[in-house]
């Protein structure tokens, strides 16, 4: 509630959209100033479950608004890039939603249309905004758990056959969606000095990944185990090892939750949090709204060299494992379908 009102353009109605917009409303002072779509009845749809201002029925038309300050945007991932580029474009401030890209070279995009245009941008990573996340930053900052040297984080949710994430033509599969969480789990604690030992997957009935696991390597002092799954429900916990102190983190370790920090000593320190989920969205928008209010184009929590860190290991894994995004994968799925 402290955060400066901004007002925000959504750029997209989807399922992630409604929580944001759902969590904005309810903790915050922010002002959902209007919506964009690709049809007005939409838009229009969107504007009155919102309380938006105003509704446009193109996103071109959104990101011109002369009394919209930021842009969410909040399409399909493998749109994420030519909108945020066209907020960009627009002279504003985007929080573009995780990943911002389907690779590293498209986060490197946006990140110099941002520099070059002086408007903030930022990955919409909610996980590292939410207070546990905090509470573990400080933990690392302050050696609680010595020197690092493993993080483990598993995430899987059973989907179905038409759900959009087994959707080739929107580059589903479980990295974008799923993997991108202990992903960025490992390269935020370990850093962005990370090399891909080895992954493995296995595919889903439609023409998408169905699940993988990875192994990274930090030198020759710590390591990470990542996977991601589309096909099953795992426990979806992760734990960062330490000369000094364990901590495990109760499922979803991404989201809202209690975590344990497990001192060598065999003490047992709890951190207990009610379990939000998606209502804890505004968090990442109240940082966004303090920064550009400061006049800054970035955030110390996820800076965007952090986010194009993270998509270079989600790039290698895709590689190790053969997975292609875009018109390739598509073109992939119809030759596959006959």
């Amino acid at each position: 509630m402290e955060a400066p009102p901004l007002r925000w353009g959504i750029l997209g109605t989807g399922w992630i959209a409604e929580q944001l917009v759902g969590s904005l409303r309810r903790h915050t002072r922010q002002v959902v100033q209007a919506v964009g779509s690709r049809t007005q009845d939409a838009a229009d749809a969107a504007a009155a479950r919102w309380g938006a201002r105003t509704a446009y029925g193109s996103y071109a038309a959104l990101v011109a608004a002369p009394d919209v300050d930021v842009i969410y945007v909040a399409t399909p991932h493998n749109l994420h890039l030519p909108h945020a580029l066209l907020a960009i474009a627009a002279g504003k401030h985007v929080l573009v939603e995780k990943p911002v890209g389907l690779s590293a070279a498209e986060a490197r995009a946006i990140d110099a249309a941002a520099v070059a245009q002086g408007v903030f941008a930022m990955e919409a990573m909610w996980t590292l905004f939410l207070p546990k996340y905090d509470v573990i930053r400080q933990l690392l900052a302050d050696g609680a758990l010595g020197t690092v040297h493993s993080v483990t984080a598993d995430i899987g949710e059973r989907f179905g056959p038409d759900h959009r994430i087994m959707r080739a033509d929107l580059a589903g599969g479980p990295m974008l969606d799923l993997g991108t969480y202990p992903l960025t789990l490992a390269t935020w604690v370990l850093g962005s000095g990370l090399d891909l030992v080895g992954a493995a997957g296995t595919p889903a009935p439609t023409a998408v990944d169905g699940q993988f696991a990875a192994v990274l390597r930090r030198g020759g002092d710590a390591v990470a185990t990542a996977s991601a799954t589309i096909l099953d429900d795992t426990p979806t916990t992760a734990v960062i090892g330490g000369t000094a102190a364990s901590l495990w983190v109760d499922r979803s370790f991404y989201r809202p939750g209690p975590f344990t920090l497990a001192p060598a000593d065999g003490r047992q320190l709890r951190w207990q949090e009610e379990r939000v989920d998606h209502d804890a969205l505004h968090f990442e928008a109240a940082e966004v709204a303090r920064r550009v209010a400061a006049g800054e184009t970035g955030s110390p929590l996820r800076p965007f060299a952090e986010t194009i860190a993270t998509l270079e290991v989600m790039d290698a894994v895709r590689g190790e494992l053969g997975t292609e995004y875009g018109e390739a994968l598509a073109a992939r799925a119809e030759a596959e379908a006959g």
